[in-house]
């Protein structure tokens, strides 16, 4: 049986209407796509916490190591002072091996879990007492209004753990110029990208031995239900993780394994056996793609750092005057 649309209101009106929207809008359309950055509610985030530390995942300790050794010429270049504001900041796990290495004189975390944003936030701060820590529960995709604190300080963003490959290349540009307005001229930019390598090594850290990815990405469906008073039989689907090298990227989708009928917010959907809703990419780029990218998106390519076996890169970018076309 249906609910009522007035049996709904109550709990759909503590609901976040950019969530019910992309939700709805996303099982509408076809194919099926929710945006990944609703992964991450308090579940979400843990989940991908503990993915971080999987054997299979490669990028996290890959990049924490290269962040070790890179500290120093990270520090020399970008200066001593500067305010580093981290987009999609999640643990800050490699955040303390930046704020050690540049002296930075003040943070600004940004993530769109509220509570896991505090809570990460109070261990740094604890960590590092004579730093001024301004958490900023936002979601960084779109214009950030930074805490005037930071307003008139030279500023460097960062951006860890190949999140970028999450967006499709027009929207990743779109994402560093809007990093570009908010950190200002002359600011400059710490970020991660994932490198491309062979297709196994990739589809095992998305679909790891012990499914704490596939219960992250099913939990996404849980998250549904309980804020969207879904009915969607989360047992009905699995996890899938696929190389697309003509996109060259991971994808990741929920596979409905035989014919199902839920609800969303009050709305009827059908899904056939085999349907999938496509959750999330994970771009990867080469040297070449990765400057372009930077360029794009208004971002002058100082210096570039890969580990020895070339599977994770870290870029440092300026946002350098416009110059006259000659």
């Amino acid at each position: 049986m249906l609910k009522r649309d007035d049996d709904l209101a109550p709990a759909l009106a503590a609901a976040d209407p950019a969530f019910r929207a992309d939700v709805i809008a996303g099982l509408t359309r076809r194919p099926r796509a929710i945006p990944a950055r609703w992964f991450y509610d308090r579940r979400g985030s843990a989940l991908f916490e503990e993915i971080t530390r999987l054997p299979e995942y490669y990028p996290t300790r890959t990049e924490t190591a290269l962040l070790q050794a890179i500290s120093g010429e990270v520090a020399h270049l970008v200066g001593d002072g500067r305010a580093v504001i981290e987009f999609g900041s999640g643990s800050s796990g490699k955040t303390p091996i930046l704020l050690e290495a540049v002296s930075a004189s003040a943070y600004v975390p940004i993530d769109i879990s509220a509570e896991f944003l505090r809570e990460s936030s109070r261990a740094l701060a604890m960590r590092f007492p004579d730093l001024p820590v301004h958490p900023l529960a936002a979601d960084f995709t779109g214009p950030v209004a930074l805490p005037p604190i930071v307003g008139e300080r030279p500023k460097l963003g960062f951006f860890p753990g190949s999140t970028i490959g999450n967006l499709a290349p027009f929207a990743a540009v779109d994402l560093l110029r809007m990093m570009r307005r908010s950190l200002g001229e002359g600011a400059m930019l710490l970020i991660g990208m994932d490198r491309i390598k062979d297709q196994a090594t990739l589809e095992h850290a998305y679909d790891d031995a012990a499914g704490v990815t596939a219960a992250f990405n099913l939990n996404l469906l849980e998250r549904i239900n309980r804020e969207l008073q879904g009915s969607i039989p989360v047992d009905a689907f699995r996890h899938r993780a696929n190389w697309n090298a003509d996109r060259a990227r991971i994808e990741m989708h929920l596979a409905a394994t035989r014919d199902i009928a839920f609800t969303v917010a009050g709305r009827p959907f059908t899904m056939a056996q085999g349907e999938t809703i496509h959750t999330e990419n994970s771009h990867k780029y080469g040297s070449h793609d990765a400057r372009l990218l930077l360029r794009a998106g208004g971002w002058t390519p100082v210096a570039e750092w890969t580990d020895p076996d070339d599977l994770f890169a870290v870029h440092l970018a300026e946002a350098q005057p416009p110059r006259p076309a000659p």
